[in-house]
């Protein structure tokens, strides 16, 4: 591969790391052909997108992100492949899990694709057992859309009660001039 080549690539990498808010650093090495293919269709079917990648050129298009990523070269060891997402930062951690439960792993045996690093929204996570934290992550529309509500529900409190309290008042005139006029 010439140097241009190997430019070429960083920069492709580098440019998906940009655009996508999320990517994942995961191992597949010891996987079977069929079990990485089938990785490969649940990524694909829920709108991710793995690829394998040499640590070096990882590394190279990590240093293009502007914020410092250094805690991500505990991640760059042995084969890497890059889980890219542009939904949400817990989409590849809810895909990783519902591919561990559909291979049923023994206890104590390390479920592959092995989580080696994430960068979700420029938050640095490293290592497997952070991957039950990044299911629960929010994404930006699920935070807009938990905050509109939270700002909905005072406005719709008093007009609820300015409108509950109308009726009451009105009920209460009326009896009260039938009173008056019996």
């Amino acid at each position: 591969m010439t140097r241009e080549e190997k430019q070429a690539l960083v920069d492709e990498l580098s440019g998906k790391m940009q655009s996508h808010n999320s990517f994942y650093i995961v191992d597949a090495s010891v996987m079977s052909v069929a079990k990485i293919n089938e990785f490969r269709r649940l990524a694909f079917n829920r709108g991710l997108e793995y690829k394998v990648y040499k640590n070096t050129f990882i590394r190279k298009a990590l240093d293009t992100l502007g914020h410092d990523t250094s805690e991500m070269d505990a991640a760059l060891k042995g084969q890497s492949g890059v889980l890219f997402s542009t939904e949400s930062g817990s989409a590849p951690a809810k895909m990783l899990r519902d591919f561990y439960k559909s291979q049923a792993y023994p206890r104590g045996v390390e479920p592959k694709p092995v989580l080696k690093g994430a960068y979700v929204d420029a938050s640095i996570y490293i290592g497997s057992n952070q991957l039950e934290g990044l299911t629960s992550i929010k994404g930006k529309q699920e935070l807009l859309g938990e905050l509109i509500g939270l700002l909905q529900s005072p406005a719709k409190n008093v007009i609820s009660a300015l409108s509950s309290g109308g009726n009451k008042l009105a009920g209460i005139l009326k009896t009260l001039s039938e009173k008056e006029a019996a």
